[in-house]
C-alpha cells in the first residue's frame, strides 16, 4: 500500500471513522503538526437527529471551512484504507463543497 504524505504547500487531509462518530484533520507531514481539525462529536444538539452520513458531509464543510480560513486551499486526501464511499465520500463532498480542492 503507497503511503500519502502532506507538504506544507499541499497538506493531508486524513479521514477516520468509528462506529458512531467521524474525525478530519489537515496535517502538515514535513512539520509534523495538524493544521485544522474537526469531529461529529462537536456538532451540537442539531446535528443528534441527522444520519451518519450528513454529519460527515456537515464534517466536510466545517473542515474545509476552517482550512480557507488558516489559508489551505489544496490537500491531498487521505482515506486511510476506507472505501471511498458511505461516510468518507460525504465527507469529501462537503469538503469540496466547502472550497477545498484535492
Amino acid at each position: 500500500m503507497k503511503k500519502i504524505k502532506g507538504t506544507s504547500t499541499r497538506p493531508r487531509l486524513s479521514v477516520f471513522r468509528s462506529h458512531k462518530a467521524i474525525y478530519a484533520q489537515i496535517i502538515d507531514d514535513g512539520k509534523g503538526k495538524t493544521l485544522v481539525a474537526a469531529t461529529s462529536l462537536k456538532l451540537g444538539k442539531e446535528a443528534q437527529k441527522l444520519t451518519k452520513k450528513e454529519k460527515a458531509f456537515k464534517i466536510g464543510q466545517l473542515l474545509a471551512k476552517k482550512g480557507l480560513k488558516a489559508k489551505i486551499k489544496k490537500v491531498v486526501f487521505d482515506r486511510r484504507g476506507y472505501k471511498y464511499h458511505g461516510r468518507v465520500k460525504a465527507l469529501a463532498d462537503g469538503a469540496r463543497k466547502g472550497g477545498l480542492e484535492f
